[in-house]
């Protein structure tokens, strides 16, 4: 569909990538990871057509349509979310018009006549036209998307200037994934979405007929849409077949294998210069002192690019709360007729981690500043316990820090036992590096400032932190040092993410505030979407047995619900899923192959048979992958 081939690309004297050789296929899902800097956004923007390499080139299919969904900075006016969605479809929408205008031309022209028929066939080709487009079902399919994205039937007939920047992305990618281009490219589309809307669309692109590539800091959200990794790194590009968990696998244990082989090849390398060195001058042995020679020449030395320094680093631990940090008893809390929370009760005790879930609006950051002390009860009662001292993490933090200071200077006065490299490492982990960590909070963006003053904060912690949005402009590994950090923290944290690793990883219980309500789940995310699941179930089952079903086929499934697998069938499956394991690992690497050669470009013909090959590849392994999770599952059923 679009082929890189020895692509490279400058941002001022900077090297972001060169030598790129890259087949974006038709079925393409990939996940385009990197460090911050190395060149995401600028590959995605050269797949879009809104930027150009310095070196290589790029051939792109003939009718090929690309999307681009940016982090920021898109802004609409003028209309409002529904009709800006629908402009989508102006093609559509100009096509009915004509119907119209061609319906009302029929009526006036004579039956019989020549240009009655001209009518009637332009009439009954836009009308094959329009059912093939489903121009029935547009209104349903804005609908839809725009539900899915957060946006309530209200808001639908709002102006889109009414809204701010986070959902201006969010009308933006609506439209984008009504236009349904077939390259669709996304940088961060989760970045302001709530966790209900990236649920959603996570299971959007699950089933996306066409191809993407987007680039995300949520790690589960590659682990499940995306079947391909592609890494920048190291002024290059490196391919990974899976999710984002699944490379991270294969990049260990390749450089694990590098690793060993450089360390034989070092041996070899010692041993043949050690014979030489020792044998250079006798005569008798000249003939295997010259072998040896030749032999040290032709090998091609392995080399150990740099790797990432792991970084960990101890937090400072608060002095410890009574067992008791925080109980509402009978809280409501309004905002004139708009009642925000209704009757609720809670207890939050010493060392629990709470993640606040719930759409956008639910009320998550009215209960987190009314913790704070910052936002009034309307009703009821708020007990704070013994030596709790809160602290708060806003999304707009940054307004309280002195905009004079440098970062180096005030982390340090907030740390003042911490060295210079402690700092440095600090404020590395949240992205400000080398000669960054000099500058005036003042010059900072509103993200980077929000970034830097999480870090602060966790330099001096207090033991009950409230942190709303704290995953917000943190790259996976900013996230991985924060995550590290609060959970060594040995105070009480309640906290607003919309990061599902981040929540599933930190929380020991959720709070889901929903319809003025607070419901409390022990556990983590997936214990809480279980309950939800097993509510559910039971609810319907409820329902169900309000009618039974008699006749004998539901009596039949039933019976056969009842049984249980016997052993040598559940071996036997067992065995299957072992064999598809294999067989997975080998199709991988023929695919691996065939994109090898597509690198190596010889002609269209020999282009179109190895990407026919790709997506036989895949499509074999997506159908293996399916037998495997249905297999599973009924072993797990049965175990």
């Amino acid at each position: 569909m679009i082929q890189l081939t020895g692509a490279g690309k400058r941002f001022g004297p900077k090297l972001l990538f060169e030598n790129v050789n890259w087949l974006v296929t038709t079925g393409e899902r990939t996940g385009l990871v990197g460090a911050n800097g190395t060149g995401k956004t600028t590959v995605l923007k050269v797949l879009a057509g809104q930027d150009t390499l310095d070196y290589g080139r790029m051939v792109a299919t003939k009718g090929i349509s690309a999307g681009y969904l940016p982090q920021d900075g898109l802004s609409l006016s003028g209309r409002t979310v529904f009709d800006e969605c629908l402009t989508v479809f102006a093609d559509v929408q100009a096509m009915e018009r004509e119907m119209e205008m061609l319906t009302r031309r029929m009526s006036e022209l004579d039956p019989a006549g020549e240009e009655y028929h001209a009518v009637s066939d332009r009439f009954h080709r836009v009308e094959a036209e329009l059912r093939s487009r489903d121009h029935y079902t547009i209104d349903a399919q804005v609908g839809t998307v725009l539900s899915g994205l957060g946006f309530s039937r209200e808001d639908w007939t709002r102006p889109t200037e009414h809204f701010s920047g986070g959902w201006q992305m969010r009308i933006a990618l609506a439209k984008l994934l009504l236009e349904k281009p077939n390259l669709l490219l996304l940088d961060e589309p989760t970045n302001h979405l709530d966790m209900e809307a990236r649920n959603w669309l996570e299971d959007y692109l699950k089933s996306y007929p066409y191809a993407f590539v987007l680039v995300s800091h949520d790690r589960y959200f590659l682990d499940v849409t995306v079947s391909r990794i592609v890494e920048i790194w190291n002024h290059g590009i490196h391919f990974y077949s899976g999710g984002y968990s699944r490379y991270i696998e294969l990049k260990t244990e390749q450089r694990a294998t590098l690793e060993a082989a450089y360390r034989n090849q070092q041996a070899r390398i010692q041993q043949l210069e050690a014979f030489i060195n020792r044998f250079r001058y006798q005569a008798t042995k000249a003939k295997q002192v010259q072998s040896r020679i030749k032999e040290l020449d032709r090998i091609e030395r392995i080399e150990i690019p740099p790797e990432e320094k792991a970084i960990h680093f101890s937090f400072p631990q608060p002095k410890p709360s009574g067992r008791i940090v925080a109980e509402f008893r009978h809280v409501s809390k309004s905002y004139g007729e708009h009642q925000v929370l209704r009757d609720v009760d809670f207890i939050i005790e010493r060392g629990d981690r709470v993640a606040l879930v719930g759409v956008n609006g639910a009320g998550k950051s009215t209960l987190v500043k009314m913790l704070t002390g910052a936002e009034p009860l309307s009703s009821g009662d708020y007990v704070v316990g013994h030596n709790v001292e809160p602290d708060y993490f806003a999304q707009d933090q940054y307004k309280e820090l002195n905009t004079s200071a440098t970062l180096m200077d005030d982390l340090g006065e907030v740390s003042p036992r911490s060295t210079l490299t402690e700092l440095r490492t600090v404020l590395g982990c949240f992205l400000f590096g080398e000669d960054e960590v000099f500058k005036t909070i003042g010059v900072l963006s509103g993200g980077e400032r929000n970034r830097y003053a999480l870090a602060r904060m966790l330099m001096q912690p207090s033991n009950f932190m409230l942190l709303d949005e704290p995953t917000n402009h943190l790259d996976i590994r900013a996230k991985d040092l924060l995550l590290e950090a609060l959970s060594e923290y040995s105070g009480t944290v309640v906290f607003v993410s919309h990061d599902r690793y981040f929540v599933n990883k930190l929380a020991t219980c959720v709070f889901e505030v929903a319809d003025g309500e607070v419901r409390v789940y022990p556990g983590n995310y997936e214990d809480y979407l279980r309950r939800k699941e097993s509510a559910a179930a039971m609810e319907a089952a409820t329902e169900a047995e309000a009618v039974p079903d008699t006749t004998p086929e539901a009596a039949s499934t039933e019976v056969s619900k009842a049984k249980r697998l016997n052993p040598i069938k559940l071996r036997q499956m067992q065995d299957r899923c072992t064999e598809i394991e294999e067989e997975v690992a080998r199709r991988e690497a023929e695919i691996a192959g065939y994109e090898t050669e597509l690198a190596d470009f010889k002609n269209a013909e020999e282009t179109q048979r190895l990407m026919g090959l790709v997506a036989a590849g895949r499509e074999s392994l997506e159908a293996l992958m399916r037998e495997w999770e249905e297999i599973s599952r009924e072993i797990e059923e049965n175990q």
